[in-house]
């Protein structure tokens, strides 16, 4: 518990705060009241805003909410007004005696100004009589972006629980982010396709109403999402499915471990009426009017069944056509269209032909990834689109922190200045949604402060361990997010570099591979031990921990020992040398290290079923299993003499 308020602690940070000079005293809780200026609101408005006071009584910080009135009681602490001077979305707070001035256009201006006074009083100290001492402020806040949003795969084994995902809701509103995705492409349970998701422990209805529920009283939009063009091979991998197929033989793609069909061929008669039975299925579910249908990294679209079309028309303009046919399908159920802009950026002079109402996400993951080139094409084309950054959490066991850092803080500036509507963070699971959960929160702590102040690219890199630590963690010793936003540098210690996830991964996910695999390159032995000595120090800190969830610290030591023995592995790989295979190791090497593993694997199925349904345990864990197997091997080979 801290006497003293730091504004530096607000996240998202302000767009101004001014300090006024002294400070003043205020008795918790707060008796509320409502006010207006003429013309400002409507009875609509006022009855929103007063159960909007009543829900935040449950954080303890609001008592007593009065009515609607333009006079003011002498007792009052929390006057909230409403104006048109303020920006739609945006709020102005005055911190003075005798009280506390909150005054906004609307109803997110009102919520986002309460979520601010949350945060002041989230843990602040009282006395004996329930007063807290507060600097006086005169802060004005909005946002840069009007859609600030998370999109959550849970198609790559991981599929978290309602429980879960109800807190995710929690902290998204906490943090001013309006807007959720839940990425699916086999995940939700659709009626008569149980053979596609029987396995997967999807979200059934029930859940979805649920959640679309309880997102709208937070003032978070739930937008529906199905893939519906590329990556369906969840679904194409069965019959009669596979008849739908570009490639019904498959394709090696970078998903799976195996051949597989993975896109819709577009020219079938079946496919369309079989993405609007999807479509028909899902959207009665969400009170959003928008619909992400995905369309992205259609790869091997033209390499077989529309093979002559894409040859005679181009692939752009086949691809186009079938975008187009999709859009008038959601356009007509009374939505508007969300899709990744990826494929139809690589035919430009095509940009000007999608539909008006159609939205952009223009994705990139990388520090480097050209968003200013990518959505100035977008702009000139009149289309609404948003940028879409990444947590960098995939393929990485702990994340990549400056690669997080960098690639969410250019996506927001170039989003910002080019005119962007929205940013939308996207969490990824590839092979095998390995990373827990808590890598999630520096990407989406740092997108959300982002979005609402696009300039703030100092200050997230300042305080991104203490907002961990105060919104997220609950630490009072403020050791679990700077332990992990460490650990998501350790790659950086190997001396190897790679893209789109980290060697220290790669060594695991490709053991099976001839090494070294062209994703575990540079890897030395002098990067090695110096990974091992700086992640040791980094583990004792973590020790030292004192989260409100001690499963959030376990999550934390898998991730710290996953990376230990990633190094160990690699150090043993490079010793054995070149085109040696995982069975070839020594016998003993080959015992401590699979030894090590069975433990990390005992544990990431105890974290796993804490917070995720049990349906993709099996197929997550077989990318640890595998090394594990060739490891147990390696002990049975005959054992090669020593030179």
């Amino acid at each position: 518990m801290s006497s003293v308020f730091q504004p530096e602690s607000l996240c998202p940070p302000p767009q101004q705060c001014r300090r006024l000079g002294g400070a003043f005293e205020l008795r918790l809780p707060l008796r509320a009241q409502l006010c207006s200026r003429p013309g400002a609101s409507s009875a609509g408005a006022v009855q929103d805003i007063y159960a909007l006071l009543q829900r935040a009584r449950r954080q303890g910080w609001i008592g007593t909410v009065d009515a609607f009135t333009a006079e003011t009681a002498d007792d009052i602490s929390l006057r909230i007004e409403l104006s048109q001077a303020e920006r739609p979305q945006g709020f102005e707070l005055f911190f003075a005696e005798p009280q506390l001035v909150l005054r906004a256009a609307d109803l997110a201006g009102v919520r986002h100004g309460l979520a601010l006074l949350g945060q002041i009083f989230a843990g602040r100290a009282r006395d004996d009589h329930g007063r807290v001492t507060l600097p006086a402020l005169h802060i004005r806040d909005w946002p840069d972006f009007s859609a600030r949003g998370l999109m959550l795969d849970i198609s790559r084994t991981r599929v978290p629980t309602r429980a879960w995902l109800m807190e995710l809701l929690d902290t998204l509103e906490g943090l001013r982010i309006n807007q959720l995705q839940l990425y699916t492409e086999h995940t939700f349970a659709y009626p008569g396709h149980e053979r596609v998701w029987g396995d997967a422990s999807p979200l059934t209805s029930d859940d979805i109403l649920a959640l679309d529920a309880a997102a709208h009283e937070r003032g978070i939009e739930l937008i529906p999402n199905q893939q519906s063009f590329g990556h369906m091979h969840r679904w194409l991998i069965h019959e009669p499915y596979r008849a739908l197929a570009e490639v019904p033989e498959g394709v090696e793609h970078a998903f799976s471990r195996s051949r597989e069909p993975f896109a819709l061929c577009p020219l079938d008669p079946g496919t369309l009426p079989f993405v609007t039975g999807l479509m028909d299925q899902l959207l009665p579910h969400f009170r959003s009017r928008q619909f992400n249908v995905g369309g992205d990294e259609t790869f091997d679209l033209g390499l077989g069944r529309s093979r002559s079309a894409c040859e005679e028309r181009g692939k752009g303009r086949v691809y186009l056509d079938f975008l187009q046919q999709l859009e008038r399908e959601v356009r007509g159920r009374g939505r508007r269209m969300q899709f990744w802009g990826d494929i139809i950026l690589q035919h430009p002079e095509l940009i000007g032909e999608l539909p008006r109402e159609a939205i952009a996400m223009e994705w990139g993951y990388d520090a480097d990834h050209p968003f200013a080139q990518n959505l100035a094409r977008f702009a000139a084309s009149g289309l609404e689109f948003h940028v879409c950054p990444g947590t960098s959490s995939w393929q990485s066991f702990g994340g990549r922190t400056e690669n997080m850092l960098s690639n969410i803080a250019a996506a927001a500036e170039a989003g910002h200045a080019a005119g962007a509507q929205g940013l939308l963070v996207t969490d990824w699971g590839d092979r095998g949604h390995l990373q827990p959960h808590v890598t999630l929160y520096p990407g989406l702590l740092s997108a959300a402060a982002l979005s609402w102040n696009a300039r703030a690219r100092d200050r997230v890199r300042e305080s991104l361990s203490n907002w961990l630590d105060q919104w997220v963690f609950a630490d009072p010793r403020r050791r679990l997010g700077e332990c992990l936003l460490e650990l998501g540098r350790a790659h950086e210690w190997s001396g190897a570099r790679s893209t789109n996830g980290t060697a220290l991964f790669f060594l695991i996910a490709f053991a099976k591979a001839e090494f070294p695999h062209p994703r575990t390159q540079n890897l030395s032995l002098e990067g090695l031990h110096e990974c091992l000595e700086r992640l040791s120090s980094v583990r004792t800190r973590l020790e030292t921990a004192q989260p409100a969830r001690e499963t959030d610290q376990d999550a934390g030591r898998w991730i710290g020992g996953m990376l230990a023995f990633s190094c160990r592995l690699g150090i043993a790989r490079l010793r054995a040398g070149a085109g040696v295979a995982l069975e070839g190791l020594p016998h003993s090497q080959a015992r401590l290290l699979a030894g090590e593993l069975e433990h990390l694997i005992d544990e990431h199925q105890r974290l796993w079923h804490v917070h995720d349904r049990p349906g993709g345990w099996s197929e997550s864990s077989s990318w640890l299993r595998e090394p594990q197997r060739a490891l147990q091997r390696a002990q049975q080979q005959p054992q090669q003499p020593q030179r």
